[in-house]
C-alpha cells in the first residue's frame, strides 16, 4: 500500500498536468526506499521500478499496461532478497543501460 504522502505528490503532479510517467516516478522513489531501508528487498533495479509502477497503476496513475511479464512479487519472495537492487550503482547501471537503448531507436 502506498503511503498517503506519495498518493498526495502524485495526486499534485496530475492536477499540475504532467505526464504518467513523473506521476509515477513518486511510487518508484518510494520503493526505492523501501528497499534501501530493508522492509524488503528486490532482486535488480529493474524489479523495483517494476514494483512502483505497478503500484502507481493500481493507484490510478494512467500508464501502458506492462509488456506481457507474469505478477510473481508476492511479499514473501521479496522478504528473501537482498538490498543490492536499489543501491546507487545497480540504479545508474539500470538507468545507463535505458539510456543507451533509447538512442539505439
Amino acid at each position: 500500500m502506498p503511503e498517503r504522502a506519495t498518493r498526495e505528490r502524485a495526486q499534485r503532479d496530475r492536477r499540475q498536468g504532467k505526464a504518467p510517467s513523473t506521476q509515477a516516478g513518486e511510487f518508484v522513489r518510494e520503493e526505492i526506499e523501501h528497499v534501501r531501508e530493508g522492509k524488503h528487498g528486490a532482486r535488480s533495479a529493474k524489479q523495483a521500478i517494476a514494483i512502483g509502477l505497478s503500484k502507481a497503476r493500481r493507484a490510478g496513475v494512467r500508464l501502458k499496461p506492462p509488456k506481457g511479464v507474469s505478477a510473481r512479487t508476492t511479499l514473501g519472495a521479496l522478504k528473501r532478497e537482498g538490498r543490492g537492487a536499489a543501491s546507487r550503482g545497480a540504479l545508474s547501471r539500470q538507468a545507463r543501460g535505458q539510456a543507451r537503448r533509447r538512442r539505439r531507436r
